[in-house]
Protein backbone atom coordinates (compact mmCIF):
# COMPACT_ATOMS: atom_id res chain seq x y z
CA UNK A 1 0.00 0.00 0.00
CA UNK A 2 1.34 3.42 -0.93
CA UNK A 3 2.05 5.98 1.73
CA UNK A 4 2.49 9.72 1.61
CA UNK A 5 5.72 11.62 1.96
CA UNK A 6 5.80 15.33 2.59
CA UNK A 7 8.81 17.30 1.37
CA UNK A 8 9.54 20.99 1.23
CA UNK A 9 11.00 22.51 -1.92
CA UNK A 10 11.09 25.96 -3.46
CA UNK A 11 7.99 26.82 -5.45
CA UNK A 12 10.07 27.51 -8.55
CA UNK A 13 11.61 24.01 -8.43
CA UNK A 14 8.19 22.44 -7.96
CA UNK A 15 6.88 24.35 -10.98
CA UNK A 16 9.82 23.27 -13.15
CA UNK A 17 9.50 19.63 -12.13
CA UNK A 18 5.73 19.70 -12.62
CA UNK A 19 6.17 21.07 -16.15
CA UNK A 20 8.77 18.41 -16.96
CA UNK A 21 6.51 15.67 -15.61
CA UNK A 22 3.59 16.99 -17.63
CA UNK A 23 5.71 17.10 -20.80
CA UNK A 24 6.41 13.39 -20.25
CA UNK A 25 2.73 12.62 -19.71
CA UNK A 26 3.16 12.03 -15.97
CA UNK A 27 2.00 13.72 -12.84
CA UNK A 28 4.41 15.04 -10.23
CA UNK A 29 3.95 12.04 -7.93
CA UNK A 30 4.77 9.58 -10.71
CA UNK A 31 7.93 11.46 -11.62
CA UNK A 32 9.12 11.72 -8.01
CA UNK A 33 8.47 7.98 -7.47
CA UNK A 34 10.51 7.15 -10.57
CA UNK A 35 13.35 9.41 -9.45
CA UNK A 36 13.40 7.90 -5.96
CA UNK A 37 13.33 4.36 -7.33
CA UNK A 38 16.22 5.14 -9.69
CA UNK A 39 18.17 6.86 -6.90
CA UNK A 40 17.85 3.95 -4.49
CA UNK A 41 18.55 1.37 -7.18
CA UNK A 42 21.77 3.13 -8.20
CA UNK A 43 22.95 3.32 -4.60
CA UNK A 44 21.84 -0.09 -3.34
CA UNK A 45 25.17 -1.83 -2.80
CA UNK A 46 23.51 -5.17 -2.06
CA UNK A 47 21.72 -5.20 -5.40
CA UNK A 48 24.95 -4.17 -7.14
CA UNK A 49 26.87 -7.03 -5.52
CA UNK A 50 24.11 -9.53 -6.36
CA UNK A 51 24.22 -8.34 -9.96
CA UNK A 52 27.99 -8.70 -10.00
CA UNK A 53 27.79 -12.27 -8.68
CA UNK A 54 25.20 -13.08 -11.34
CA UNK A 55 27.53 -11.72 -14.03
CA UNK A 56 30.47 -13.70 -12.68
CA UNK A 57 28.35 -16.85 -12.58
CA UNK A 58 27.22 -16.34 -16.18
CA UNK A 59 30.80 -15.73 -17.32
CA UNK A 60 31.97 -18.91 -15.59
CA UNK A 61 29.16 -20.93 -17.16
CA UNK A 62 29.74 -19.42 -20.58
CA UNK A 63 33.42 -20.40 -20.38
CA UNK A 64 32.56 -23.91 -19.11
CA UNK A 65 34.50 -23.40 -15.88
CA UNK A 66 33.57 -25.94 -13.24
CA UNK A 67 33.38 -25.36 -9.51
CA UNK A 68 36.64 -27.26 -8.98
CA UNK A 69 38.44 -24.89 -11.39
CA UNK A 70 37.33 -21.63 -9.79
CA UNK A 71 40.30 -21.26 -7.41
CA UNK A 72 42.76 -21.69 -10.27
CA UNK A 73 40.88 -19.17 -12.41
CA UNK A 74 40.98 -16.65 -9.55
CA UNK A 75 44.75 -17.18 -9.10
CA UNK A 76 45.37 -16.81 -12.84
CA UNK A 77 43.26 -13.65 -13.00
CA UNK A 78 45.07 -12.11 -10.02
CA UNK A 79 48.46 -12.94 -11.54
CA UNK A 80 47.54 -11.45 -14.91
CA UNK A 81 46.16 -8.28 -13.28
CA UNK A 82 49.15 -7.83 -10.96
CA UNK A 83 51.71 -7.13 -13.65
Amino acid sequence: MATQMIIRIEASLKDKVSRLAQSEGKNLSELVRELLEKYTKERDMGAYIDSLWDKIGMDLSKNNISESEIENVIKQTRLSNAG
